[in-house]
């Protein structure tokens, strides 16, 4: 039995990236040619967006800014390229976003984290994810049925109804939140009709803790986890390696700086920014809000993509002071007036009743004239005056935080 799914998986990373890389300009002169791209992309020549360099100098897209940028231009922002094609279905997800599905098969592209997670053609799968509006039913069901699968369409809820449907049907994989594959498993046990058919899972949509693996494992399941959003489909998935999770097929995956478009040196957490080829629904470096972080090497599994950690927590940490907004765009400004400075940190606190801020640095130097000029810049960029502590490089923690709000709210 193949470990993979197609030979693409284990190319050379080389040859993904010229791959990927020959093939980008056609996806940019076909997105200019819808008017959202074209108004949020500028005068660019198309032929020259080829490189990682070329393309981090494109704006992001905000996942965030989609349902005004959708209210403004309806119904889906002006970034369709052929306004006259015909999506087989449509969607909404909260926002409210509202997002096409092409009528290509696996449109949402999760054939290859299924298959990773050991689905096989003629498995019988239970899939709990929702059918009702939002596309998750149909992109881990479209993702199925590639691979050979057949598909029991249960969504979510009706829990004596779907131990009926395991009892009598026996599927031997699950789909959907981990969260209601534990409510699923607790409640065939307690009826004395116990989900035992069930041998694989792959969850999504939730958090899934060491505590609920480990406990998943021990009813003898095997469950992976796969990151897919409602707008771009499977974006990364796990694989028996256990090491991160592999970046899919076509799909061109950044890690930036939160607030910004700039890219973070490699292993450094900071937004997830995709670029997806879709000819008639591209996505060109759109800022998913998630935080995460590119891992070395290639996965043990055979795999050579990219390997990611996974969803290590929101990148928006825009918050208050003194009724003002601070956002992480604004610290990142301060950095780049300031190229001495490495990582840094705008601590957000209380004296008495007054909020206070205080920008954590890492330098080389501890120069007070640098820590005075940079907390000029701090003042004149937020419009807000705040302390600047100057701190030894690599100290402060890896893990994508650029606005720390330590105030207690009671």
């Amino acid at each position: 039995m193949s470990e993979h799914f197609d030979a693409r998986e284990t190319r050379s990373p080389s040859e993904r990236e010229r791959d990927l890389y020959e093939r980008l300009p056609a996806l940019i002169a076909t997105a200019v040619r819808a008017p959202g791209w074209r108004a949020h992309l500028g005068n660019i020549d198309p032929a020259a967006i080829n490189s990682a360099a070329a393309l981090a100098r494109l704006p992001v897209m905000r996942k965030g800014g989609m349902p005004a940028l959708q209210k403004e231009a309806p119904p889906f922002g002006g970034l369709l390229p052929d306004a006259a094609y015909s999506f087989g279905r449509l969607f909404t997800s909260p926002g409210p976003i509202y997002e096409p599905e092409g009528r290509q098969d696996d449109a949402w592209r999760a054939a290859r984290g299924l298959f990773a997670a050991g689905f096989r053609l003629g498995d019988v799968v239970l899939n709990t994810f929702s059918y009702h509006l939002t596309p998750g039913g149909f992109i881990l069901d479209s993702g199925a049925r590639a691979v050979g699968c057949s598909v029991i369409p249960a969504g979510p809820g009706n829990t004596e109804q779907q131990l009926d449907l395991i009892e009598h049907l026996r599927p031997v994989a699950y789909t959907g939140t981990p969260d209601f594959l534990k409510i699923l498993l607790d409640a065939g046990d307690q009826a004395g009709r116990p989900a035992s058919s069930i041998r694989r899972a792959v969850v999504s949509g939730a958090a899934f803790p060491p505590s609920l693996q480990a406990e998943i494992r021990d009813r003898g399941i095997d469950a992976y986890q796969i990151y897919a959003t409602a707008d771009l489909g499977c974006i990364a998935y796990e694989t028996p390696a256990r090491s991160g999770m592999v970046v899919n097929e076509d799909v061109l995956l950044e890690i930036v700086r939160p607030g910004t478009g700039e890219p973070v040196a490699p292993g450094e957490v900071g937004e997830v920014v995709v670029t997806s080829f879709d000819h008639h629904h591209p996505w060109i470096r759109l800022a998913l809000g998630d935080l995460s972080a590119v891992m070395p090497g290639a996965s043990p599994c055979g795999r050579t993509n990219t390997r990611i950690r996974g969803w290590m927590g929101r990148a928006d940490q825009t918050t208050k002071v003194k009724g003002m907004f601070v956002r992480p765009e604004q610290v990142a400004d301060v950095g780049r007036r300031h190229g001495e400075l490495g990582r840094l940190r705008l601590v957000v606190s209380r004296s008495g009743e007054t909020d206070v801020m205080t920008l954590k640095a890492e330098s080389r130097s501890h120069d007070p004239a640098l820590a005075t000029a940079v907390g000029e810049t701090l003042r004149a960029v937020t419009k807000l005056g705040g302390a600047v502590e100057l701190v030894a490089p690599d100290s402060l923690p890896n893990d994508g935080k650029v606005i720390d709000d330590a105030r207690s709210y009671g």
